[in-house]
């Protein structure tokens, strides 16, 4: 099972763009971050807990990988989904001179997220986590 991820990659600004209950299902949080990869940008393998995911590509190509499966480009306009425990093991710009975005949408329990605060939404692997501190920021 392949990694690219490197800690001397930089890493992407992460920004949330929202987060509401569901009126219908207070039970559940819908929450969005929007993630904009400098050219050759990287996240480290990870995992989003109970959140169901779904990215899409907003601009530029990333490069993605989830559990076992074979590296996959998604351009813009494409998307994917993510079930809850999946381990994201790729996550990067396929770019080395362009920028990548990608929108994530969560939906979680509403009571985890509010338990455990927005850090539950991407938990880097433990292996990764040292590296991740010491990644550079653009």
């Amino acid at each position: 099972m392949s990694i690219t991820w490197d800690k001397h990659r930089p890493a992407a600004k992460i920004t949330p763009t929202f987060q509401y209950k569901l009126a219908d299902n207070p039970n559940l949080t819908v929450c969005g971050i929007l993630i904009d990869y400098p050219p050759n940008g990287s996240t480290a393998p990870h995992r989003h807990g109970t959140a169901s995911v779904i990215g899409y590509v907003v601009d530029g190509e990333c490069l993605s990988a989830m559990n076992d499966g074979e590296p996959k480009v998604y351009k813009k306009g494409e998307s994917w989904y993510e079930p809850p425990g999946c381990f994201h093991r790729i996550a990067d710009n396929n770019s080395k001179t362009e920028r990548n975005v990608v929108h994530a949408t969560f939906v979680i329990k509403t009571e985890i997220l509010e338990k455990e605060g927005p850090a539950v939404l991407v938990q880097f692997d433990p292996k990764y986590a040292d590296g991740v501190k010491e990644q550079p920021q653009e």
